[in-house]
């Protein structure tokens, strides 16, 4: 009796509290593990192949920790991204609220996974074997109701509050805080069409997604970080898969590569606009220090004007297809104030041109960066001749 008793508090192990804590961090990781690399990297983006081996692994483990779908979470995905911020995306804290999306997460993905058309339109090429159509699909619950069991089975009672954690793990981290604060709040080093963010530069307790910002511009790469102190943990794990033969990247990130003393030519072209993210970015980050150079020098000799170029400090650097006809006019109506800023934004304007006039020829788009460069150069403006000269070793 005593031993059925025990067994009842402390299950099979018998292990001390710290010991089952760890044993619940590193069950969930494994999850996140699962989510990032697998439903999200490999299913979602392809941009990575995985191994039967590992694909098969974090399926099952899926199955068993959260219940999720293949189908289901890469349709929903598929279609957060297509109608990003708008009132058909599944899951935007702009449409929806921060509050729905954080706390609510797990049920709006359960009432757009009744919806068969988005399956029907986003879900091409996820798995549909005999385990996906007899065992993971239909009998969802018998996967989390075996995970219950092995749970008191191995920690007695204490077994099921580590099974609770479990299965709020995805709900809260992937559902609530990943689709709700990196929608709300962080940091952003690419402009985007969309309100993500950058919830951390170190990578570690999601696997990586922290990096959101850097996903939506980059959404097909493998690799989430794009900066030297940025840090992606999932990636990590890819690597040391693709070292074992089980895993093979598709896509990253593009990365440019600078040539000095060479002529602006295609492979200019090419690459400024592969790389179109970053070369915005970094105008970016010129124009906001112009920005402020030059409201500290108005504010010596006209406080009014500074005000108005401080009061439009922020839309500045924002591209124009991502603000409102009302925000752009209220920059256009205020930048007058300095002739300076007014070139910077308006050369930005147009070096944007590169990928948004699709229906030019090459030539022509080639016609327009050596044009762009040329009055660059010739504007009298530091921050522009130096930015021209760097376009110039794009290759």
């Amino acid at each position: 009796m005593n031993a059925f008793l025990n067994f009842l508090s402390n299950g099979i192990l018998d292990w001390s509290f710290g010991q089952m804590v760890v044993y619940t961090l590193i069950v969930t990781h494994i999850t996140i593990a699962s989510v990032t690399i697998y439903l999200h990297r490999h299913s979602a983006h392809r941009a990575l192949d995985l191994h039967p081996i590992p694909a098969h692994f974090f399926r099952f483990w899926l199955w068993l920790t959260s219940g999720q779908h293949t189908k289901e979470w890469t349709s929903i995905h598929r279609k957060h991204h297509a109608k990003c911020e708008t009132e058909e995306d599944p899951h935007s804290p702009v449409t929806k609220g921060l509050s729905t999306v954080l706390w609510q997460g797990a049920d709006l993905y359960r009432i757009e996974a009744k919806n068969k058309e988005t399956l029907q339109k986003y879900g091409a090429g996820t798995p549909d074997d005999w385990m996906e159509r007899h065992v993971y699909t239909p009998l969802t619950f018998y996967g989390i109701i075996l995970m219950l069991l092995i749970d008191f089975v191995l920690f007695g009672f204490a077994g099921i509050t580590i099974w609770a954690i479990q299965m709020a793990w995805i709900p809260f981290f992937a559902a609530g805080v990943i689709n709700g604060i990196g929608h709300w709040w962080g940091y952003r080093n690419f402009d985007s069409p969309d309100t993500s963010t950058n919830i951390s530069p170190w990578g570690m307790l999601i696997g990586g997604e922290e990096l959101h910002n850097n996903h939506h511009t980059y959404a097909t790469s493998a690799k989430f970080s794009t900066k030297w102190y940025e840090f992606d943990l999932g990636w990590c794990y890819i690597r040391v898969l693709s070292a074992l033969g089980l895993a093979k990247v598709k896509k990253t990130i593009p990365k440019a590569v600078f040539v000095s003393n060479v002529p602006v030519d295609e492979h200019t072209l090419e690459s400024i606009i592969k790389n179109r993210y970053e070369v915005m970015a970094s105008y970016a980050q010129s124009l906001s220090q112009s920005v402020k150079a030059e409201i500290e020098a108005l504010r010596i000799t006209n406080e009014s004007a500074a005000q108005r170029l401080s009061a439009i400090r922020k839309s500045l650097l924002r591209d124009t297809d991502h603000i409102s006809g009302d925000v752009v006019a209220r920059v256009e109506q205020n930048i007058v104030v300095s002739p300076t800023v007014q070139k910077l934004y308006e050369m930005r304007n147009e070096l944007a041109l590169l990928w948004r006039r699709s229906s030019l020829t090459r030539d022509e788009l080639l016609a327009h960066l050596h044009d762009w460069c040329e009055r660059a150069e010739q504007s009298g403006i530091e921050t522009l001749q130096c930015f021209s000269l760097q376009l110039r070793t794009y290759r």
